[in-house]
């Protein structure tokens, strides 16, 4: 019973380690994040790239020549 106790309390005790370290490096994260967004320009009125694939489908007598 008592090592139980010892393990809710180890489990206490890194859950309120974690939450304090979550809010300490919060705005660490925030200003590393945003820093190479300013590197990087996007125009506006940029067409979007499109890949067109172009081929035929095989046949039956196609596929069973290939093995599949």
């Amino acid at each position: 019973m008592k090592v139980m106790k010892n393990f809710e309390a180890a489990f206490v005790a890194a859950a309120v380690l974690a939450t304090f370290a979550s809010y300490a490096t919060a705005n660490e994260s925030a200003r590393i994040a945003t820093a190479p967004v300013a590197a990087h320009t996007v125009t506006v009125d940029a067409p979007m790239q499109v890949v067109v694939i172009k081929g035929q489908r095989l046949t039956a007598a196609q596929k069973a020549k290939l093995g599949a």
